[in-house]
C-alpha cells in the first residue's frame, strides 16, 4: 500500500477555501494574553538565578522580567552562556550591557554588538575592539541601521 496521498481538485479547492487567516502579532496577543508577572514568578526567578546548571541560569538571563539586580548578577556569571545571554537581552537595563563592554569573552561582546538596545558609547567602545569578529558584528549592525 502506498502513502502517497492524491487529492481531487474538487478537495484541493475546499482546502483553500478553509485555509486560516493569518493574525497579526498584536491580534495574536490580544486573544493570548500573557499571564501577569507576580511576585512569585520574581521568587522563581530568583532562585533559578542561583541555580547550579547554567543552563538554568541562562534562562533567567532571557527572561524579559527578570529584575534589574538579577540582571546585574548574571553579567558578572562565570559561565560565558550566561552572560551571552544578558548581553542579548534587550530588556538588560543599559548600564547592565554598558557594564559588559570589556568583558573577556569575545562572544559576550559580540552578543552586546548586535543587541539595538546596546547605548551608542558602547557601540563607540566596540566598534574599536580588539576582536576582528566584534567589529564586524558593529558594522553589519551599522549597515542594517543605515539601510
Amino acid at each position: 500500500m502506498s502513502c502517497i496521498r492524491f487529492n481531487t481538485p474538487a478537495q484541493l479547492a475546499a482546502m483553500r477555501e478553509h485555509v486560516p487567516v493569518m493574525l497579526t502579532p498584536e491580534e495574536a496577543a490580544a486573544l493570548h494574553p500573557a499571564p501577569p508577572v507576580t511576585e512569585s514568578k520574581i521568587r522563581r526567578l530568583r532562585i533559578l538565578a542561583q541555580d547550579q546548571n547554567p543552563k538554568i541560569r541562562e534562562s533567567v538571563a532571557s527572561n524579559y522580567h527578570t529584575p534589574e539586580d538579577l540582571f546585574e548578577v548574571l553579567a558578572r556569571d562565570p559561565d560565558d552562556g550566561v552572560r551571552s545571554c544578558v548581553a542579548r537581552n534587550e530588556y538588560a537595563p543599559c548600564d547592565v550591557l554598558r557594564s559588559m563592554a570589556d568583558d573577556a569573552s569575545e562572544q559576550v561582546r559580540g552578543w552586546l554588538a548586535v543587541n539595538y538596545y546596546v547605548p551608542a558609547d558602547v557601540m563607540e567602545r566596540l566598534a574599536a575592539d580588539p576582536s576582528e569578529t566584534v567589529r564586524k558584528l558593529v558594522n553589519w549592525k551599522g549597515a542594517l541601521v543605515d539601510a
